[in-house]
């Protein structure tokens, strides 16, 4: 069994330091937002500028960072250590839905929570469109007092979480340690006269009786919730699910009044779909010690293997494999046992993973992982990367691009330096049936609506049939050439990028002068090369939109 430790005690000596910079790291990018320079990170790190260097090029290797100059950004295949926790969790997926289903019917934020030590976690955002509405994001960190989940956690502490919770607040009465709120300006225990005081073990004694809890304007003013837990067979309390509201719409009491039996019923179907979910089965083991052992060949002490290995650690769980024994970490990450031990010393350590009989399993703190600035990315941040690489590679223009009705609309988009390029701003509107990113799009639909085509240039297909045939060939091929038929001299091939459904959401081309290159050329020269980076964009959005909806614009 591995030793009892946790943050506050001394570093372990079997802890894996190059696992712990590396977690450093992540955490500090995490905090600023996802984005930061290399000296800047140096500096909130206290780690070596070497040092950080080396742990940028490793985490830039696995995916999970981006190097821009000098400038380190998180990327969107780092939500794959969150995605592990919630796969193993199992809530997101069998819980979502029904969050989704609600906050359409109350046409309020719904939100379902968990419990870490003394604050909560969101692991399900389903937020309204409103002028005012909810910031928080998936896996933000919030003090357990300042919301609605919190008392209801707080009813199943024992005295050493009640005493970890005392020391925190005595530490930090202003929450500085908690970035996703604002700093506390007001004291609790209304001293100040004001109605926002907040007595933490009387909400938690008023919560048990109740069975529910409010948030009265905690985390901020004009911020309301009301909570109710969700819970296990066993009567534990798996989640929170809350309603969110403003005061413009609802008071606290009238939040309580209005919603509370919907509310209730909601939450009925969920501890429903819990009892009767069928157990679920587990991923094929990854073995990626076999990755991280070519990768430390390839790039020498550039590469922190240990820092890799660690990490893919944290991936080894996931839906099937919520705990896990020893042996069976290092079964399902390929690595030796003593490797994998020394790794989940680290991970105990640090409060990303726990143990109990043997079985360890990932904590909400894995969440704090890089997931809540990457939980807002949209399709457009995954690809311009991606187009920005192909467009330095081929020297030409590169596009994303969705449907909108009739037409495509631009949304990302890279260009060469060159004197002359195609030059199709983001936002811009074309009509999908003469260009080459709508007619993969199109293609992919079983009856595509078509309007009355309008002849362009002398080239555009306008008859309706012949323009049918030409999606059905497209479809068979799995890209669109189309030469002069929106503008004479203008050439482009494009293909779709499809979701984790297989559904094309969004298509990439690449855009040039006819004269550059023949449709033969386009077809042998460029089409892999573009396949390749629509490939790529697809793997981040996989990841990136695994349980959430990734925006197309």
């Amino acid at each position: 069994m591995l030793p009892n430790v946790n943050a506050a005690t001394a570093i372990p000596a079997e802890a894996v330091t190059p696992l712990v910079r590396g977690l450093t790291v992540l955490r500090r990018l995490t905090d600023a937002d996802g984005s930061c320079s290399l000296s800047a990170l140096e500096r909130a790190s206290g780690l070596a500028r070497s040092t950080v260097d080396r742990i940028t090029a490793t985490l830039a290797r696995m995916g999970y960072v981006r190097l821009d100059g000098r400038d380190a950004l998180l990327a969107p295949r780092l939500t794959e250590l969150g995605n592990a926790y919630l796969a193993a969790l199992r809530l997101p997926k069998l819980l979502d839905t029904h969050a989704d289903a609600l906050a359409d019917e109350l046409d309020e934020s719904v939100s379902l929570a968990v419990p870490d030590r003394d604050g909560i976690r969101f692991i399900h955002q389903a937020t309204r469109r409103r002028a005012m509405s909810l910031s928080f994001r998936i896996g933000d960190l919030l003090p357990a007092e300042r919301t609605a989940p919190g008392p209801l956690f707080a009813t199943e502490w024992d005295e050493a979480d009640w005493k970890r919770w005392r020391e925190r607040r005595a530490t930090d009465p202003e929450d500085r340690g908690f970035p996703a709120v604002p700093a506390r300006s007001r004291p609790l225990d209304g001293s100040d006269g004001s109605t926002l005081g907040d007595d933490f073990e009387a909400r938690t004694e008023q919560a048990r009786v109740q069975g529910w809890a409010l948030d009265d304007q905690l985390i901020e003013p004009g911020l309301v919730a009301l909570g109710l837990p969700v819970r296990e067979e066993s009567g534990r309390i798996a989640c929170v699910v809350s309603v969110v509201s403003h005061t413009s719409r609802h008071s606290a009491d009238d939040l309580r009044r209005a919603l509370l039996p919907r509310l209730s019923t909601a939450v009925e179907a969920m501890e429903r779909e819990l009892r009767e979910a069928p157990p679920a089965d587990p991923a094929a083991p990854s073995g990626l010690a076999t990755w991280t052992g070519a990768s430390k060949q390839e790039l020498g002490r550039d590469f922190v293997e240990s820092l890799a290995r660690g990490l893919t650690v944290i991936t080894s769980f996931g839906e099937g494999r919520p705990a896990m024994t020893l042996s069976e970490v290092a079964e399902a990450t390929g690595l030796a046992r003593a490797t994998a031990r020394r790794a989940l010393i680290t991970l105990e350590h640090l409060g990303y993973v726990t143990a109990h009989d043997r079985a360890f399993r990932l904590t909400p703190r894995v969440l704090g992982l890089g997931f809540p600035p990457l939980s807002r990315v949209s399709l457009p941040d995954i690809a311009v990367p991606h187009l920005t690489e192909l467009s330095q590679l081929l020297h030409e223009s590169t596009s994303l691009a969705v449907l909108t009705g009739d037409d495509i609309q631009y949304t990302a988009r890279a260009a060469p330096s060159r004197i002359m390029s195609v030059n199709f701003t983001v936002g811009i509107r074309l009509p999908a049936y003469a260009t080459s990113l709508g007619r993969v799009m199109l293609a992919d639909q079983t009856e595509p609506k078509l309007p009355k085509p309008v002849s362009l240039t002398p080239r555009t297909v306008t008859d309706p049939a012949e323009l049918r045939a030409l999606l059905g060939r497209v479809r068979s091929q799995g890209y669109a050439l189309v030469d002069g038929e929106l503008e004479e001299g203008l050439q482009s091939i494009a293909v779709p990028v499809r979701d984790r459904d297989g559904r094309v959401v969004a298509a990439v081309n690449v855009a040039m002068h006819s004269s550059r290159l023949t449709q033969d050329e386009c077809v042998s020269d460029v089409l892999p090369e573009l396949r390749a980076a629509a490939t790529r964009i697809e793997a981040d959005l996989h990841v990136a939109g695994r349980f959430r909806k990734v925006p197309s614009i």
